[in-house]
């Protein structure tokens, strides 16, 4: 029976892909306290043989270790760790504020950083395990619309990669999903970018990955690899010009 390990239990795309493991397995959610009883229906539903939910917050860096320590007591070892936690922030105020720009870096690229790192820790002595990250497009090319956010995700994908290659022959396997504008609560008002996503083709996409066990980064949807490509070579005095 395999564990998963969602962190970030209450995100749509988090959900999304725990219920697509589910069937015969051990879910954990991993979330801020508050109501877990969708998530957790959801996945009873999707045929986990048993779900757990456990208090986790992202942020409290120094409490990770001890919460990745609470869950194996609780299930067994973490067979596949998905980190899908994470704010879009509120740009405006973080281009006036040092404190509102910094937690957003703090959730998107340090608190995952350091995550991955406990986890690719254990795994590694394992010799077996899967990560997921969530990088982003916004990271491939930062823009002046979303620049802090952006950072974050370029900062988490540069980490992501860098460890992929450290664990190269480990047995331990990381993905790192990229995808473009995802259609969900966090993007709610927002006017869709070209290339939009949903939590559930995300999920698809990512579970396609993870079974097929190679393989580490992963474009959502694939041709943003190629508009991605060509967006390095568009002159800065119109990139500055691009929305979000």
């Amino acid at each position: 029976m395999s564990v998963v390990a969602v962190f970030g239990g209450r995100s749509e795309i988090g959900v999304a892909v725990a219920t697509r493991l589910a069937a015969g397995a051990t879910v954990v959610l991993a979330a801020r306290p508050g109501p877990m009883d969708e998530a957790v229906a959801a996945c009873r539903a999707a045929g986990a043989a048993r779900v757990e939910t456990i208090d986790f917050d992202a942020d409290d860096i120094a409490a990770q270790p001890g919460v990745v320590d609470a869950v194996e007591r609780l299930v067994g070892p973490i067979d596949i760790a998905v980190l899908a936690f994470g704010v879009l922030g509120d740009q405006a105020l973080a281009e006036r504020d040092a404190r509102a720009a910094a937690a957003i870096l703090h959730t998107d690229f340090t608190a995952q950083a350091a995550l991955l790192t406990v986890l690719a820790d254990r795994m590694r002595t394992r010799g077996s395990g899967t990560l997921v990250a969530f990088s982003s497009v916004a990271g491939a090319r930062v823009r002046r619309a979303n620049y802090v956010y952006g950072s974050a995700k370029a900062g988490l994908d540069g980490f992501a990669s860098g460890l992929a290659d450290a664990l190269h022959g480990s047995g331990v396997h990381l993905v790192i999903a990229r995808p473009g504008f995802v259609i969900g609560r966090m993007t709610a008002g927002m006017e869709p970018a070209p290339f939009s996503s949903t939590p559930d083709q995300v999920a698809d996409a990512v579970v396609r990955r993870i079974r097929a066990g190679r393989g580490v980064e992963l474009w959502i949807p694939w041709p943003l690899r190629v508009l991605f490509a060509i967006a390095r070579l568009v002159p800065r005095a119109l990139w500055r010009r691009m929305p979000r």
